[in-house]
């Protein structure tokens, strides 16, 4: 008669709340980079990424977004599958990321390529004042949820009351 034989041993699981957020972030700046290109770029198509030349490198340039933006969704949610698969994610950790992602792109894209790099504006032959403000003050306002979200779940994970 042979010996039982037991499973090996398993770790226990830890949440790991810095790469739960990483990893969402990277998730939240692909899914706004994606949200701008179809809506702004394609379905309105008020500009494209690079507007300062023809519309041939216009087109290029928002393939290039694309494609970018495309292998950003896909890492980052390989990165997130094996988050799940090692039982690491920390939801409130992940949730937090993922909205500082969307705000960060989303003001990124309104203060450096719209304003300091002038790469393109949010649209052409209208004042863009109200543009800018709408799309800056959105991008502060998922900024500012990501950082509450980030900030009440390091409050629960100090006190032990999960993540």
């Amino acid at each position: 008669m042979s010996a039982p034989v037991h499973p090996p041993s398993v770790p226990e699981a830890r949440p790991e709340p810095r790469r739960s957020m990483v990893v969402c972030g990277v998730i939240g700046i692909a899914v706004m980079a994606a949200v701008d290109e179809i809506v702004f770029h394609q379905v309105l198509g008020w500009h494209h990424f690079y507007d300062r030349s023809t519309t041939r490198v216009g087109l290029l340039s928002d393939g290039l977004l694309h494609t970018a933006e495309l292998l950003a969704l896909v890492a980052g949610f390989f990165l997130f599958a094996d988050l799940r698969r090692r039982q690491a994610l920390a939801p409130a950790h992940a949730w937090a990321g993922f909205f500082l992602g969307l705000g960060t792109f989303q003001l990124f894209d309104g203060i450096v390529d719209h304003k300091l790099l002038r790469l393109h504006q949010i649209r052409y032959g209208v004042d863009v004042t109200p543009y800018d403000w709408a799309w800056n003050l959105g991008g502060l306002v998922l900024l500012l949820i990501g950082v509450g979200l980030a900030v009440r779940a390091a409050r629960r994970g100090r006190t032990g009351a999960g993540s």
